[in-house]
């Protein structure tokens, strides 16, 4: 195929109208097909680091139905391979454990289950018979968006491979009678033998973020924003898993906000550990030699748990314990949707959006404000930490006030003994005088000191004269005669 042909189907033109349109079984055969060649011929080059220009490399090949001296033949219609970064996207498997003969097993063994999408875009979802990897196709600005991304998410994923980012596996684009399909592989959020009660896309804004009619008839929809907030008061979590969970919540979201991506949603899974459980197949032996590392919910958010071990229970499938009132849940979350940047064509949305709306309600937003209210509502309105009980924590505050109690008693009852000692001898000293005074037959009255002052003199002073009577003091005049009758001014001193 010549490279006019081969950018025009690119772009998603027909190369010729000879070509009929293929099946989807077809394409199903091709794409599996297509990675097994890729991942095939990969194994025959030499382990090395990853260079920048590795990020940047497209592999193609063309794979006849007949065959050729390099590709098998198949029963497919002809078609034409593209392999993206093949290097980067095979130490990122490295990276997560993933051993070439287990994805080729995954991949191409059995055929793909295809899955329904309750959002709005037109992609197809794929699913691995073992449950391990999701295929979706994206478009081409998708494609060429992820592939400029790749050394940003290369450095990432090296400072923390736990994370509730996507985790992308490979990149490809299948070319078949004039339809082109580029497929990206990623991590599977939600373990199909586990039975979802709820399922949510969540962004944290409010404009038309409620589930459609149609979705809602479905066996198993897919609910939004505003449906979370009328089914559920939120999801309680213990204070250390809620403190993990939003730390990683914040650290992806501060990265994607530096690539200026927004648009992004939390896919969130609940399923009802009280009711009756799924009856589960193949999936449960498979999940027990599991093969991605970090690909469940707790995985992701244990940031300082060492590497994964299986789980001797395996009925949780990775997921995260919560309640919400009196049920006990499993939680299954991932961050979805990330290859949406802040374009040109995402800038006249939302500034055409807030002509009619509130310009914060709505999905599309600048990257650090959606950021922000995406981190908002999750903190908020989605999980929330659960608080020790009531009852424990006011007997403990119980226990702890009177042992506070006795101690400040026992410390004080020197400082009191002392206290009512000079207490009783002020008392008897006060007893003393007034016998004196009694015997001579005088009033129980102390003299006044000055005759002329002003009217504030005269407050000091009687301040300084009810503050003496709590003590004895020394008269230096002697006593006016008991025998002698007391004048008017005399009168007035007494009083």
């Amino acid at each position: 195929m010549s490279t006019t042909t081969a950018d025009r189907v690119g772009r998603g033109t027909k190369a010729s109208k000879d070509h009929k349109k293929p099946t989807a079984a077809a394409l199903k055969g091709a794409i599996q097909l297509g990675i097994g060649y890729a991942v095939g011929n990969l194994s025959s080059k030499p382990d090395r680091d990853v260079l920048m220009q590795d990020f940047s490399v497209v592999e193609s090949i063309f794979l006849p139905s007949e065959g050729s001296n390099l590709t098998p033949a198949h029963h497919y219609p002809d078609f034409r391979l593209k392999t993206y970064a093949p290097l980067a996207f095979r130490y990122f498997r490295e990276l997560f454990g993933i051993k070439p003969d287990d994805y080729l097993y995954s991949m191409c063994n059995e055929p793909l289950i295809e899955l329904t999408n309750p959002g709005a875009s037109s992609s197809w979802f794929y699913l691995t018979s073992d449950d391990e990897f999701i295929i979706k196709t994206v478009q081409h600005k998708e494609a060429e968006f992820l592939q400029k991304l790749l050394p940003g998410y290369y450095m990432n994923l090296n400072q923390n491979p736990r994370t509730l980012l996507p985790k992308f596996y490979g990149l490809y684009c299948i070319q078949c009678s004039g339809v082109t399909v580029r497929v990206v592989v990623m991590n599977n959020v939600l373990p199909r033998a586990m039975k979802m009660h709820y399922k949510y896309d969540l962004k944290g804004s409010s404009y038309k973020r409620r589930a459609s009619r149609k979705e809602r008839v479905k066996s198993s929809p897919t609910f939004k924003d505003l449906d979370f907030q009328e089914m559920h008061e939120g999801l309680h979590f213990d204070p250390d898993t809620y403190s993990a969970l939003m730390k990683t919540l914040q650290r992806d979201c501060r990265v994607l906000e530096s690539f200026k991506i927004m648009d992004y949603s939390l896919l969130l899974g609940i399923h009802v550990s009280d009711r009756k459980p799924l009856v589960r197949g193949n999936r449960c032996d498979s999940r027990k030699g599991q093969k991605v590392l970090y690909s469940t919910a707790l995985e992701s958010i244990q940031g300082n748990a060492k590497a994964p071990e299986p789980m001797a229970d395996d009925d949780t499938l990775g997921g995260i314990p919560a309640k919400h009132k009196d049920e006990n849940l499993l939680i299954f979350l991932g961050i979805i949707d990330i290859l949406q940047s802040y374009r040109f064509i995402k800038k006249v949305e939302h500034s055409w959006k807030a002509l009619v709306h509130d310009g914060d309600t709505v999905s599309v937003h600048r990257p650090g404000f959606y950021a922000d209210r995406f981190l908002k509502f999750m903190g908020s309105t989605v999980f929330k930490k659960l608080h020790p009980l009531r009852g424990a924590s006011s007997r403990r505050k119980r226990s702890s006030f009177h042992a506070v109690k006795s101690a400040s008693q026992e410390f004080l009852s020197p400082l009191k003994e002392e206290k009512e000692g000079k207490k009783a001898q002020s008392l008897d000293n006060l007893d003393g005088n007034c016998k004196l005074y009694s015997s001579s037959k005088q009033p129980d009255v102390l003299p006044r000191v000055s005759f002329k002052s002003t009217d504030n003199d005269e407050e000091d002073i009687d301040s300084e004269a009810r503050r003496a009577s709590s003590s004895t003091i020394a008269l230096d005049d002697p006593l006016p005669s008991p025998s002698g009758s007391l004048s008017d001014s005399e009168l007035g001193v007494y009083l």
